[in-house]
């Protein structure tokens, strides 16, 4: 771990310079620069007094930062059953986010389950097929390369009554499938 460089990024966050630091931390500049530069070793009191004067705890200076995943594949996704659908989640642990987006497989005759009414918004997009999108007992037909967008305080649902599987993106907004 580089101790330094983890110093210097978060004082430099905080918008502090080495020299509040050092006077903040009862410590020399020329020492929060050798610190900053890896020339000088803390000791553990003295590196808890820099937390301190940072706001971080030792925990959170210490643990490890994972590297944050940006592009997901077959290996990430996690299939499981929506109505008589199949739904396909792309990003796994979405529902800690604030969007939740699925891959929603309806063969013929199949539909989603229905959607209650919650605090949000939906939008989706059909790349394959055709749709029969029920809300607040109105049907809209959705072809391919066609979208919905629909708040969430609606009831809804999605019908494939017609004569071949379809496909659709489904993101919700918060995460709430």
């Amino acid at each position: 771990m580089d101790i330094g460089g983890r110093i210097k990024s978060i004082r430099l966050r905080r918008g502090l310079t080495q020299e509040e630091l050092a006077l903040r931390s009862e410590l020399t500049k020329g020492y929060i620069s050798q610190l900053e530069n890896d020339l000088a070793s803390p000791s553990i009191a003295t590196l808890i007094d820099i937390l301190n004067v940072l706001g971080v705890t030792p925990q959170a200076f210490f643990a490890e930062e994972k590297d944050e995943q940006y592009v997901f594949g077959k290996s990430d996704f996690f299939i499981s059953p929506n109505g008589t659908g199949e739904a396909t989640w792309l990003i796994p642990n979405s529902q800690k986010n604030e969007m939740e987006p699925i891959l929603l497989n309806l063969p013929e005759g199949a539909e989603s389950e229905v959607r209650m009414p919650f605090e949000g918004e939906e939008f989706g997009y059909v790349l394959e097929g055709k749709l029969t999108l029920i809300a607040d007992d109105k049907s809209y037909i959705l072809k391919k390369g066609e979208a919905f967008y629909i708040d969430g305080a609606h009831e809804h649902k999605l019908v494939n009554n017609f004569g071949r599987d379809a496909k659709i993106i489904w993101v919700t907004t918060p995460s709430n499938f």
